[in-house]
C-alpha cells in the first residue's frame, strides 16, 4: 500500500457494539416506536424498493416520525441493515432435531430425522429466503451476519452436517459446497423474479420471448438444446427440478467423501 494512503477499517457490527445514548441533548424517546416496529418497517421497505431505494429518511417517513426518532434506536444505517438481515433469517424453519436445547427458536418445523432430508429442508428454506427478499444476497458478506437467528441457522446446519458422518476436518468444506450453491441459485432466481415484476411480465413470458428470439441462431444451439431438455411446463417447474437434482449431486458427493473407497 502506498505511503500516506488511507486505510479503510471494516464497519463495526451491531452485534459487537454497545448502544450509544441519543445524539442530541434533550432528545426524548419517541412514543409508539420500538426496535421491532423499526426493523419490520425496514424489511417491508427493502422488499418494496430494494437497497437502492432505501434510506433512513424514507424509512422515517413510512413510520410517520423524524429521522432522529429512528436514531434513538439504532446508531447507523449499517446497524439497521444488520438487524433487518438477522430478522429475515428468523423466517427459516429449522428441523427440531438439528437445534440445540439452549436455542429452541420459535421457527421450528416438524422436520425429518435423516440428515439428507434435513439438509434438503435447510437448503430449500435458505433458497426461498433469498428469493423472497432479493436484497439479502448483496448484504451477505458485507456484514458479519452473526445475530441470534443467523447463528441458530448456522448451528443447525453444522449439526446436520455432523450427523452425516463426515470427519470433522471436512465439515466446513461440505457446508461451503451447499451454502454457495444455494446462494448462487437463490440469488439469480430472486433477481430474475424481481426483474420480471419490474417489467410487468411473468417469468414464463420472458423466457418464451428469449427462446423465440434465439430460434435459428446457431451460436445459441447448444444452450437452447440444454434448456429444452431440462424445461418443465413453467419456469417454476424447471427451477424446482434443477434445484432438487443439483442438491442430490451435492449430497452424493458428501456421501462419497464420507465413505472413501
Amino acid at each position: 500500500m502506498a505511503t500516506g494512503s488511507r486505510v479503510t477499517r471494516p464497519r463495526s457490527s451491531v452485534w459487537l457494539s454497545e448502544r450509544k445514548a441519543p445524539k442530541r441533548k434533550g432528545d426524548q424517546q419517541p412514543v409508539g416506536l420500538d426496535h421491532v416496529k423499526i426493523v419490520a418497517a425496514t424489511v417491508r421497505l427493502l422488499d418494496a424498493e430494494g437497497l437502492a431505494g432505501f434510506s433512513m429518511r424514507r424509512l422515517a417517513a413510512d413510520l410517520g416520525v423524524t429521522a432522529m426518532s429512528v436514531y434513538w434506536y439504532v446508531d447507523t444505517k449499517d446497524h439497521l441493515l444488520e438487524l433487518a438481515l438477522d430478522a429475515t433469517m428468523g423466517e427459516v424453519a429449522l428441523p427440531p432435531e438439528a437445534v440445540g436445547a439452549a436455542e429452541e427458536p420459535e421457527h421450528l418445523a416438524a422436520g425429518p430425522q435423516d440428515w439428507r432430508e434435513q439438509l434438503r429442508q435447510l437448503a430449500s428454506e435458505y433458497r426461498r429466503l433469498l428469493v423472497r427478499h432479493a436484497w439479502l444476497s448483496p448484504l451477505l458478506g458485507e456484514y458479519l451476519n452473526m445475530g441470534p437467528n443467523a447463528m441458530a441457522f448456522s448451528n443447525a446446519a453444522q449439526r446436520v452436517m455432523r450427523n452425516s458422518g463426515l470427519p470433522e476436518e471436512k465439515l466446513t468444506s461440505a457446508l461451503s459446497l451447499v451454502y454457495q450453491f444455494v446462494y448462487g441459485f437463490g440469488t439469480i432466481e430472486g433477481r430474475f423474479s424481481a426483474r420480471c415484476r419490474a417489467a410487468g411480465v411473468t417469468q414464463d413470458e420472458l423466457l418464451q420471448e428469449v427462446m423465440s428470439s434465439v430460434e435459428g441462431r446457431p451460436e445459441f444451439d447448444e444452450s437452447r438444446k440444454t434448456m429444452e431438455a431440462g424445461r418443465g411446463r413453467t419456469v417454476e417447474e424447471m427451477r424446482e427440478r434443477e434445484f432438487a437434482i443439483a442438491l442430490d449431486f451435492a449430497i452424493a458427493g458428501i456421501e462419497a467423501l464420507r465413505d472413501p473407497p
